[in-house]
């Protein structure tokens, strides 16, 4: 299957993207209208489309200060092209890009399942003594 990446996504391809994050359990709450919100503020996209019909197959997103921090977020691989190499790829392309050369820390956080994948790139999960914390500003206890 060939396809090409892209760092912006058509209206119909955002329609494809909030139906990909139903089948997540991080992003299956999220609404279209958020979702493009989400992406109006995103600093950067990472988007792999199948040639020919234009179809989202992966996606991948970062918000960066572009020095210290850039936080890798959603990456997600439709189900059909799942173990095809697109999120590999996709993190590659995160990981080399010329914008990122100067930050000092990629970040991202996933299941513990997904550890081993993301080791392979030196990802770790050994930051003693930093705690990942989080506050839900509706005062609710969400997963999300």
């Amino acid at each position: 299957m060939s396809h090409h990446s892209v760092d912006q996504l058509s209206p119909k391809q955002i329609r494809k993207l909030h139906q990909l994050f139903q089948n997540e359990w991080w992003t299956n709450t999220r609404d279209l209208g958020d979702v493009e919100e989400m992406l109006k503020h995103t600093d950067f996209i990472f988007a792999l489309i199948e040639d020919g019909s234009e179809e989202l197959i992966a996606f991948a997103r970062v918000l960066s200060d572009w020095v210290f921090k850039a936080l890798i977020m959603d990456v997600v691989v439709h189900p059909l092209h799942r173990d095809s190499g697109l999120g590999k790829e996709l993190m590659e392309r995160i990981l080399k890009h010329d914008d990122f050369k100067k930050v000092g820390h990629f970040e991202l956080y996933c299941l513990e399942n997904m550890v081993p994948y993301y080791e392979r790139w030196g990802f770790t999960s050994e930051l003693r003594p930093v705690t990942f914390m989080r506050l839900h500003a509706d005062g609710s206890d969400r997963s999300e």
